[in-house]
């Protein structure tokens, strides 16, 4: 899986959410180091993915819409890039040679990385967003 800077400053945002209270742009990318193009983008796919609401107006920002127990790393990643693979092969619109040929050979790197994606993904899915930040705040980085 291709861990994209938009995946890490969704998690970042995430963790700037992480305490309840309603944030703006301006908060979460001061406390975060995020561009504000950037923020306004991550914000509007974790939008699009239901993670987070926007509340309009002048004491508007932003919210969870569901508590970090019940968001994981995985979720945050597949909001902000939809098809994240470890490798371009697994894509589907990927230009492989062994696919151009039609051959019936299976790639053994194309199998290996099979294996490897689902193996990240479950661990991505394994701990909550929760579990990962008390953890974090319990130990120096």
């Amino acid at each position: 899986m291709l861990l994209t800077k938009e995946s890490d400053y969704g998690a970042r945002i995430i963790r700037a959410l992480f305490d309840g209270t309603r944030k703006t742009v301006e908060d979460i990318s001061t406390a975060e180091h995020i561009p504000h193009q950037y923020a306004y983008k991550i914000l509007k796919k974790l939008q699009q993915a239901k993670l987070v609401v926007s509340i309009k107006g002048r004491e508007g920002g932003y919210l969870l819409t569901k508590s970090a127990n019940e968001i994981t790393l995985y979720d945050i990643v597949t909001a902000i890039d939809k098809n994240a693979f470890i490798n371009e092969c697994l894509r589907e619109s990927n230009n492989c040679p062994l696919k151009k040929l039609n051959t019936k050979d299976v790639c053994a790197m194309h199998v290996e990385f099979i294996r490897l994606q689902g193996i990240l993904e479950n661990e991505m899915k394994k701990r909550t967003m929760q579990e990962i930040l008390i953890n974090q705040n319990q130990k120096e980085c």
